[in-house]
């Protein structure tokens, strides 16, 4: 018999796959419940409703998304590598976040014993600036932004040839990726694009 931590895990697993597949709106509980052999009911009563649901898939999947990648001050375009290989083992965490962008769900913040995860990036960026690895005149929230950009390139270009398993392929794109971040974070190579207006 499952303990309540494992029908936890196995709905939370078969919901990841129906809403990576389908989207919220398009996303069924009687689908998530048969994948998971459990019933609407112990659903329900875990996870309160679908929206609820599909938030603690997205909440799992982001923190596990910045969980597995890691920047370093010297190594900041490598941090661009690693996110292109987290996409492409695990591309249905990325289209979590695409559907709960399209279907105007608004995202929490992720954390990790509780710090912001991308609060964490930043400073490693901060660090970078001054030491000298990335062009300080970059504000290090927007460049954060561009390399997350950078490395899913891919995973938004309309075109059938964007979807592949061929490792050389692969290897070529992630390197190019890493090139693009080379280039980007360079002090000579950057121009500012001014202060970010306060929102």
């Amino acid at each position: 018999m499952r303990s309540t931590s494992e029908l936890r895990d196995e709905i939370l697993t078969a919901a990841r796959t129906e809403f990576a597949r389908y989207g919220f709106a398009g996303g069924r509980i009687d689908r998530i419940a048969t994948a998971a052999s459990a019933s609407k009911e112990r659903l329900y009563a875990h996870f309160g409703d679908k929206e609820a649901l599909f938030r603690e898939v997205l909440a799992t999947d982001v923190a596990q998304f910045f969980g597995a990648v890691q920047m370093r001050p010297d190594a900041v375009p490598e941090f661009v590598g690693d996110v292109f290989d987290v996409n492409a083992r695990r591309p249905e965490h990325h289209r979590m976040v695409a559907w709960a962008h399209l279907e105007g769900l608004t995202l929490e913040e992720p954390t990790a014993d509780g710090q912001p995860l991308p609060e964490l990036a930043i400073a490693t960026i901060t660090q970078a600036q001054v030491a000298g690895y990335v062009d300080p005149s970059w504000d290090p929230h927007d460049l954060l932004v561009t390399l997350f950009g950078i490395a899913l390139a891919w995973a938004h270009f309309p075109d059938p040839a964007a979807a592949t398993t061929s490792p050389a392929i692969l290897a070529y794109r992630r390197a190019a990726a890493v090139e693009a971040a080379t280039r980007v974070i360079s002090p000579a190579a950057h121009v500012s694009a001014g202060t970010p207006p306060t929102a």
